[in-house]
């Protein structure tokens, strides 16, 4: 009989494909940038480290709720069983129509950049009028979506696979520029902290730009998502958060040194496809071609693995709301044939009405907030604990209790502050996307009724 379970190393890769991917390859970009950025070296570098600790931090904590609910559905079960079921379910509407979908949408936009050198086009250029980027990220999409509904075995295959590329790839792009260090002019620039770092790091600017770290961590928690398709979840679940998280962290400080030292802010901040700029700054256009490739592949990787997470969500919306049975509902492979579908079409409708800047700021935001929440929840759950909880060897304690969930919400809440005052209208879109799932929600309880 076929196996329906993922297997640790499925769990480790999904975390890892989930986190490396649109972030990390695109936003420095807007970071470098001297008009809403934080142009400082050793303050770039500090965001990230950062990033890495409140990820880190909200990773142990998830592994905690996690295998005291022992649900998949992430955030969608966490804050139901934490709160009340209309707080699970609106963080779960909002999971498929803009934390995955959006997420998703963005991931597949920058492949479409990444891939136009292979094309031989340029940004501008469009097929009926369509750019050719966002064609491409709909085909990227789609094939993705082929992959997935064949079944959780041939999908997790595929996850693996895809990682290693994307592994691959960050272990070559680490090493590249110091082998050919003679062969180009680097942009000379200081990594050493100045009396203008330090105001940087305490300013409101650096606490809008963790918007932009926040999405390219984004995915620390995705296992979480598969809890009950997860072999030996109370071992595999928090083992996944935390090694994924840690591998990913070191990997991002390196690869924005390595960034840095090759291109200047202004190459930088010229377009998404930091990898191609790099790559063709270091070994030239032909050889910076195979790089794009690869690149591409990469960023498939995340959207592969946002289409393992994302579905399980609706799926678990399904089984508790009579009105979405239908998203519950499995392959005989095990996959989620409807709730795939619905993610892919929310992903499409994303890809040709909406911009890059607005996905990743809006997705930040509102990820941030019920990320928040579901790390809030532990205070909630431990104080409910029962004895026989007590003397439970299933639960696993969230390590640096309770001050890793303080870290993960003081920064949570710095960052949203930051858009409260300066960016008001995130909040407004954050608001009146939740509007839809609260009236659905008490819809679909009359309904049952």
């Amino acid at each position: 009989m076929q196996n329906k379970k993922y297997t640790r190393s499925v769990a480790v890769n999904m975390v890892i494909a989930n986190m490396i991917g649109t972030g990390i390859f695109t936003t420095l970009g807007y970071q470098v940038n001297p008009e809403f950025g934080i142009p400082d070296p050793f303050a770039i570098l500090m965001i990230w480290l950062v990033g890495g600790i409140v990820s880190l931090c909200g990773a142990t904590v998830y592994g905690e709720i996690a295998t005291r609910v022992n649900k998949s559905g992430g955030e969608y079960a966490f804050l139901s069983e934490i709160y009340h079921p209309i707080v699970g379910f609106v963080s779960g509407w909002i999971s498929i129509v803009v934390g995955f979908s959006a997420a998703i949408a963005a991931l597949a936009l920058a492949t479409g950049e990444y891939f136009l050198p292979l094309l031989g086009m340029a940004k501008e250029d469009t097929l009926l009028s369509i750019p050719i980027t966002k064609i491409v990220a709909a085909i990227a999409i789609l094939l993705v979506v082929l992959v997935h509904v064949r079944g959780v075995k041939f999908g997790g295959m595929f996850q693996n696979a895809m990682t290693y590329v994307k592994l691959g790839l960050v272990a070559v792009f680490l090493i590249v520029p110091f082998i050919f260090i003679e062969d180009y002019e680097g942009a000379n620039i200081s990594f050493a902290p100045t009396a203008h770092s330090w105001d940087t790091i305490f300013s409101l600017p650096f606490a809008g730009a963790m918007v932009w770290v926040f999405f390219a961590y984004s995915g620390w928690n995705a296992s979480s998502y598969i809890v009950g398709s997860l072999e030996n979840p109370k071992k595999n679940l928090p083992f996944s958060l935390i090694i994924g998280t840690i591998i990913v962290t070191v990997l991002y400080l390196m690869l924005n040194f390595v960034f840095m030292y090759v291109a200047t802010f202004e190459e930088l901040g010229s377009g998404l496809d930091l990898g191609n700029i790099v790559a063709n700054k270091i070994l030239g256009p032909k050889v910076g071609l195979i790089f794009s490739a690869v690149f591409s592949l990469a960023l498939i990787s995340g959207v592969s693995a946002m289409f393992i997470a994302g579905p399980r969500v609706a799926q678990e919306i399904g089984k508790d709301y009579k009105l979405f049975k239908a998203l519950g509902r499995q392959t005989e492979g095990g996959a989620p044939l409807l709730a795939i579908v619905t993610i892919m079409v929310s992903s499409l409708l994303m890809v040709f009405f909406l911009d890059f800047g607005s996905l990743i700021e809006f997705t930040g935001v509102t990820l941030a907030i019920f990320s928040l929440l579901t790390v809030f929840g532990i205070f909630i759950l431990r104080s409910r604990k029962s004895k026989e909880e007590n003397k439970s060897n299933g639960i696993v304690k969230a390590w640096g209790y309770p001050i890793t969930p303080i870290v993960f919400i003081a920064i949570s809440v710095w960052m949203i502050y930051y858009f409260v005052n300066i960016k008001t209208e995130v909040i407004w879109w954050f608001l009146i996307a939740i509007s839809p799932a609260i009236i659905i929600y008490f819809i679909s309880k009359r309904a049952e009724k």
